[in-house]
């Protein structure tokens, strides 16, 4: 068998450089396709469903090769549909996709430019709401589409800027946007006053309001990043992957979104940081490092069970510091 193998190998390689170098483009391509296909399934309910499609077709296969006639006859006759229930069942994935490749800027930079223009201006809405006891809600749509999951909403599609989000959140009766939530799809405002989904898990603080379990909720259903500003305490809080980091001040929570939305590793100074940190009592949950790290624990969430929210206890002389769930 091994060497079948090395005479595959052999007859693959005694080629022209060309032919091979295209062959190697085409398996590169295929891969990128498939790797951006389960990006943008990665943490939304399109991913179980195509799980589901992927257990037909083993079904399918299994049928064909034990020769079950009537399983094979009638998966045969399903699967002749599959392009139609494919878009039927992706409708909203595909046209997100679509959507963001059309959008995207091809100049990197100037992409990472705005991108952070607009994680400013949320941090600095975000502080003076905190500093004036004014509840909000901020969500950031990524890679999964927020429609299937928003109720109501008013569709504003204006530029991110702190005095835009200040004003939103202003509890009024002639402000009926303030009691909901605020959405930026594409670095823009693209939607306000929408209601979330909450969180169904038991075993949340019970201290925690209507706003925080909203945020939960949204970032259990889909890849979403929520800055909630809480209107009983005045701290910020950052949600991401069904987990929240509480009390972080302006220099966490730039450090925490530009982690999660460029993939940056955490400083060793952070680290440093997160180590001096006291740990809260047990919850079930393991002290966690700084927000620092928020990425490395983005990344292993997604492949652990994802534990209930849990408080960050920074100490009084390191506002800084904060825990986050592992």
């Amino acid at each position: 068998m091994i060497a079948q193998l090395l005479a595959r190998l052999a007859e693959f390689f005694d080629r022209s450089i060309a032919t091979i170098a295209l062959d190697f483009a085409d398996i590169g391509i295929v891969a990128f396709v498939i790797y951006r296909v389960l990006v943008l399934m990665k943490g939304t309910r399109a991913m179980q469903m195509g799980i589901g499609l992927a257990l037909v077709f083993v079904m399918y296969q299994a049928a064909r090769m034990l020769e079950l006639v009537t399983l094979f006859t009638m998966m045969d006759s399903m699967l002749t549909y599959i392009v139609l229930i494919i878009v039927v069942v992706f409708q909203n994935d595909i046209r997100r996709a679509l959507m963001r490749v059309g959008s995207r800027p091809w100049i990197r930079g100037v992409g990472n430019a705005q991108e952070t223009h607009v994680i400013e201006e949320v941090i600095k809405a975000a502080q003076q709401l905190a500093q004036k006891r004014i509840g909000a809600l901020i969500v950031f749509e990524r890679d999964a589409s927020l429609e299937e999951f928003l109720d109501e909403g008013t569709e504003i599609d204006a530029a991110v800027s702190k005095e835009l989000l200040y004003s939103i959140f202003i509890p009024s009766f002639e402000n009926p946007m303030h009691d909901g939530a605020v959405v930026i799809r594409d670095r823009r405002v693209w939607k306000a006053g929408c209601f979330l989904p909450l969180t169904a898990s038991p075993r949340l603080d019970k201290t925690l309001g209507t706003r925080h379990r909203a945020a939960i909720g949204i970032t259990e259903e889909t890849d979403a990043v929520v800055v909630v500003v809480s209107e009983e305490k005045g701290n910020v809080s950052l949600c991401f992957n069904g987990n929240m980091v509480r009390n972080l001040d302006a220099s966490s929570l730039r450090e925490a979104l530009l982690g999660l939305f460029y993939k940056r590793k955490p400083s060793k100074k952070a680290g440093e940081r997160a180590s001096t940190a006291p740990a809260r009592p047990p919850t079930g949950a393991h002290a966690a490092a700084s927000v620092g790290a928020a990425v490395s624990a983005e990344r292993r969430l997604s492949k652990e069970p994802t534990p209930s929210s849990a408080e960050s206890t920074a100490p009084p002389t390191r506002p800084s510091s904060a825990e986050e769930p592992s």
